[in-house]
């Protein structure tokens, strides 16, 4: 039951990233990526429980046949450093989005495309303001 219970919280989370990256709006984006390598993290830590569905401490502990058992603790060390990654990521994703909200004055992805289109003399006209026909 509490494997079935962690595939649906992951799935959830995996889903709720996935509809947060595909939306217009910037800093939603950027909060979707966090959610989807967040729930990497915590889909690697589930992974690492190991069979006996213990704490997931990397102590030893007595397994179902009297042996003892070690969880690896590489897996736990794994996840540390991506959640410290992540977070830094996350930090200058939201620093270049503001910086793009201070020269665009807008963070929806379809208004900056069609800014930057007119900026690159898409529309026909020349930065020097002479014509071909002079």
């Amino acid at each position: 039951m509490t494997e079935f219970v962690l595939a649906v919280a992951l799935a959830l989370l995996f889903g709720l990233g996935t509809f947060l990256v595909l939306r217009r709006d910037v800093v939603r984006a950027v909060w979707g990526v966090a959610i989807i390598s967040q729930s990497a993290n915590v889909y690697l830590v589930t992974v690492g429980i190991g069979p006996t569905g213990g704490a997931g401490a990397p102590i030893l502990g007595h397994g179902h046949a009297g042996e003892a058992t070690v969880v690896d603790p590489l897996v736990q060390a794994l996840v540390l450093t991506a959640i410290v990654i992540g977070f830094a990521t996350t930090a200058f994703a939201l620093v270049v989005t503001y910086r793009l909200y201070e020269e665009h004055g807008t963070i929806d992805l379809d208004s900056i495309a069609g800014g930057m289109d007119d900026a690159d003399g898409a529309g026909g006209s020349t930065d020097s303001g002479v014509s071909a026909d002079d």
